[in-house]
């Protein structure tokens, strides 16, 4: 599936959310996947309207690769699954949460999060 850049694509998305994105000029916003009950911040990734919709109907995440130009499931080839919990608009509706349950690694590297291993600063409580 090729995306074509500046305008969303043919989507299932309810009209009534997708007028509320503010989306960039290549028709996506940052979407942050979060564990559920930790609070955790894993990862951040990329929707445009129909991956927003599929994330919320199947309860699976589900991204837009840039590199790829291709719409994929996170899990559907590494096992590492993020189911559903909650999703939702921060107050610009210019970014999406979506609280999950990770199986496994997060990052494609193989670490628990994105995150993990290029800590820039860490306060003395952490």
């Amino acid at each position: 599936m090729t995306r074509t850049t500046g305008s969303p694509r043919p989507s299932g998305l309810d009209p009534e959310i997708a007028a509320r994105l503010k989306r960039d000029p290549d028709g996506l916003v940052p979407a942050v996947a979060q564990q559920y009950d930790t609070g955790e911040v894993l990862m951040l990734g990329w929707m445009d309207d129909e991956a927003l919709h599929r994330t919320l109907t199947t309860g699976r995440c589900t991204y837009w690769s840039r590199s790829r130009q291709e719409y994929w499931v996170k899990g559907d080839t590494s096992g590492h699954v993020q189911a559903v919990k909650s999703v939702a608009l921060d107050c610009d509706a210019d970014t999406v949460l979506v609280k999950v349950d990770q199986t496994g690694a997060a990052c494609h590297t193989g670490d628990r999060t994105c995150f993990d291993a290029d800590v820039l600063l860490k306060g003395e409580d952490q």
